[in-house]
């Protein structure tokens, strides 16, 4: 082959890659990165945060999954990467066959108004200074709906599948007028309000009452199976998973370290680290109340400074002497469709 050949030959071998992810996986993460680079007073390199550090999987339309993990695990700066707010260091993410890093300006704005985004603070996401038809009226206006009848009708429409009803008397409304509840349902109107293929949920539920808890994942949950909606749940409590994802992956230290089927992780957790998570959930059952359940001592490491070997090491109540330190555990499956990063499977 002459070196135009070549040439043709590896875009079309790009161009097949790009069909077989559009086609299998609507997202697609591929062994991203992301590393926060440290500056000593402004001047001079002083490390990186290596806030994600080797993380991929797999959503195909219509499903679900939940990204666990503790407060710093590096789940959150994974969301705002495929949310196209963060650039990945290294890795890929694609979505409906086009790498996140390659699109700017059109495309890039077609991009965010295919994802939806809940935040985690109902309150803070939305502008005080809005009223909930403007709030809801801004992204329509920015992505070229024009006609004023057209967007009316679509807000109304968002607003009853959230159940904000009568649609007349919450149009008028400001953020501080509404509770908890039905500040994070407008939060939701405006993420569905583009008609989104994947929607990003980041604790959605953590700020609000355990009653109204319920009910914002069973709309969620009724979103998804109503629009066929991709959702990636971000959450630190496993006891809400289960009635919302199909697969979960559990984050410690800017890694994956175990996967797996929802009944499968959470009624037979295989790294420490999972089970020490589920021992941290709640539990409804009332003579459980006065147990004081055993969670690892410590916290989660510097991310400046991870450490050597498995990262959970230094925490771990069935650390192997030697080799846990020393060696990174390989990923293995020792249950079908469950996999996890641990020397005990090994």
């Amino acid at each position: 082959m002459t070196i135009e050949q070549d040439k043709i030959q590896e875009q079309l071998v790009v161009a097949d890659n790009n069909k077989k992810n559009s086609t299998g996986a609507l997202l697609s993460v591929q062994d991203l990165r992301v590393h926060f680079e440290l500056r000593k007073f402004g001047f001079g390199h002083a490390g990186y945060v290596r806030a994600v550090d080797g993380v991929s999987f797999e959503l195909k339309h219509g499903a679900s999954i939940a990204i666990v993990g503790e407060s710093g695990c590096g789940k959150t700066s994974l969301m705002k990467t495929i949310l196209a707010l963060y650039k990945p260091t290294a890795g890929h993410v694609i979505f409906d066959g086009k790498d996140l890093s390659t699109l700017k300006g059109a495309d890039l704005k077609a991009y965010r108004s295919e994802v939806g985004f809940v935040q985690q603070d109902p309150y803070g996401a939305l502008p005080p200074f809005m009223t909930v038809q403007r709030i809801l009226e801004e992204p329509l206006t920015i992505n070229g709906v024009k006609d004023k009848e057209e967007r009316l009708e679509r807000i109304s429409k968002v607003l009853e599948e959230v159940k904000m009803t009568p649609v007349n008397e919450f149009l008028p409304k400001f953020p501080h007028q509404l509770s908890g509840g039905q500040q994070q349902r407008i939060v939701i109107a405006r993420a569905m309000i583009l008609n989104p293929k994947l929607l990003v949920a980041d604790e959605p539920v953590s700020m609000l009452d355990a009653s109204v808890r319920v009910e914002i994942l069973k709309l969620l949950r009724g979103l998804q199976e109503k629009h066929n909606l991709a959702v990636i749940y971000v959450t630190h409590d496993l006891s809400t998973v289960r009635y919302f994802s199909e697969r979960i992956f559990v984050m410690y230290a800017g890694q994956v370290i175990e996967k797996g089927q929802v009944d499968l992780l959470v009624n037979n957790p295989l790294h420490p680290y999972t089970y020490a998570l589920l021992q941290g959930t709640s539990d409804p059952d009332a003579h459980n109340a006065t147990v004081m359940k055993e969670v690892p001592p410590g916290e989660p490491p510097s991310l400046v400074n991870p450490p050597s070997g498995c990262r959970f090491h230094p925490r771990c109540p069935k650390i192997i002497k030697g080799l846990c330190e020393v060696k990174v555990p390989p990923e293995v499956e020792p249950v079908p469709g469950q996999l996890t990063s641990c020397w005990l499977y090994e």
